[in-house]
């Protein structure tokens, strides 16, 4: 895979002079126009700024993109039948492949969702897989799984664009995969569960980190972008409302918030976002909601552990990708590994996101490892330990030099009658040298991703 990778990252060193600045100025002008902004919050305040970006892309071979394309297909696959089993008869619980306690107290299960099947039994329609490639063993490992709100496709469709009107001679030399028709792949995967009606994208609104990528997305695949308050439920049907009092019937609802926010009549009252009955709408069957409410327990840090068995349990093969060695300190065996190896490892609050709620063990003082070896005594469910990949640094350009820096990969994948892996991806990078932490929330970059054939030698 190494030797691939070296070949194709050779072919495009031929074409591409990184000093030629006039070019990489354009890149910042295009995505300053279009405003391709991640925005943050810090300290209590909205920043509002562009997505930092990297001229060089990271190329991956095809045969590499075939393996992770089977795994993580694999994965979705296994994560869906969980989700299924879950608020249906529970067989993996029953069979004690999985604690009952685990899942049943889960922050994302929703026991009051038990025995609802969603539109075509699809739950995670839009599932986001972060992986790093691990040097030593110079394979993929899965990091994280993305089954609520995965963000961040719009990303790199929209930089290919930009490259190709920048680089037109890159698309004319190297055999690099189209990925332009993802809005399209959404598109098939909201009329595959649409119950009847048009097609919606629902928004928190403009001061969301990702708003460019709802309004982006909406736009491409034709749907209608929408807040929670241009949206009402009418006799258990979701509705558009229109200007000049009617309403338009929604079908299917890409929804770009979590779900405490979703319902105010169901989940959190003060929530300003969401819309009042709609999941009364969504279980009377009457509009599909992207992605299935009740998701956040399959994507769980500490359910995330069991997924290498739910491949086994639910179909009966192996896995293809590996997750990063993982300790849960509720099993007393794997409490004793922690302490006793507690600065070699990362600890993560299987309750945060983004980056949030990550410390690595040799990073704290003394007092800061037993403030939190006190809270994983506490609340051992809380938090699950992991073994730090040292996963490959890609090269960068930041400041006009070539630095390298670590970065890792989502992948994005949707789901009709059969999972279908875009052949691209998120690439994530940190600005800051030894820096681990790559998430957009921590301030990364990203740079595209190109799928490429292996020249001949």
């Amino acid at each position: 895979m190494l030797h691939e990778h070296t070949k194709l990252m050779d072919q495009f060193w031929k074409i591409f002079e990184v000093q030629d600045k006039h070019k990489i100025k354009d890149f910042n002008n295009y995505m300053e126009k279009f405003a391709v902004n991640f925005n943050l919050y810090k300290d209590g305040q909205f920043i509002e700024r562009p997505f930092p970006f990297d001229v060089i892309p990271r190329i991956i071979g095809s045969k590499a993109f075939a393996r992770l394309d089977a795994g993580v297909s694999q994965r979705v696959t296994a994560l869906n039948l969980f989700l299924e089993d879950i608020y249906s008869e529970q067989r993996i619980i029953k069979d004690k492949i999985i604690p009952e306690h685990f899942v049943l107290n889960a922050k994302g299960y929703e026991p009051g969702l038990k025995g609802f099947m969603p539109p075509k039994g699809i739950r995670s329609h839009i599932s986001g897989i972060d992986l790093v490639l691990d040097s030593k063993t110079h394979d993929w490992v899965i990091l994280e799984d993305n089954l609520r709100v995965p963000s961040g496709a719009s990303y790199p469709l929209s930089v290919r664009n930009i490259f190709r009107k920048i680089y037109p001679e890159f698309f004319e030399k190297m055999p690099i995969r189209p990925i332009l028709d993802y809005p399209q792949q959404l598109r098939k995967t909201m009329d595959y569960v649409n119950r009847g009606g048009i097609n919606v994208v629902l928004t928190p609104g403009r001061f969301n980190s990702a708003y460019y990528e709802h309004s982006y997305l909406a736009q491409l695949m034709g749907a209608v972008l929408a807040r929670g308050h241009e949206l009402t439920v009418i006799d258990k049907h979701l509705y558009l409302k229109q200007y000049d009092g009617s309403n338009v019937r929604v079908g299917a609802l890409y929804r770009r918030l979590d779900d405490d926010f979703l319902d105010p009549a169901r989940y959190n009252p003060e929530s300003l976002i969401g819309v009042e009955g709609i999941m009364e709408a969504y279980l009377a069957g009457n509009v599909a909601i992207l992605n299935a409410p009740g998701n956040g327990v399959g994507d769980d840090k500490g359910i995330y552990y069991f997924v290498p068995q739910m491949i086994r349990y639910y179909l009966d093969e192996e896995p293809i990708l590996s997750n990063a060695p993982t300790y849960l300190p509720v099993f007393e065996k794997d409490m004793a590994y922690i302490l006793e190896n507690f600065e070699t490892l990362v600890i993560k609050d299987v309750a945060e996101a983004g980056g949030y709620g990550v410390q690595f063990g040799n990073r704290l003082t003394e007092l800061q490892r037993e403030d939190l070896i006190t809270l994983i005594k506490k609340d051992p469910r809380r938090f699950i330990a992991q073994e730090v990949i040292d996963f490959y640094d890609e090269e960068c350009y930041i400041n006009g030099q070539i630095v390298p820096r670590k970065a890792d990969f989502r992948v994005y994948v949707t789901m009709t009658d059969k999972p279908q892996v875009w052949p691209c991806g998120l690439t994530r990078f940190a600005m800051e040298e030894g820096n681990y932490l790559v998430n957009s929330s921590q301030g990364g970059g990203f740079k595209d991703t190109w799928v490429m054939e292996v020249p001949d030698a």
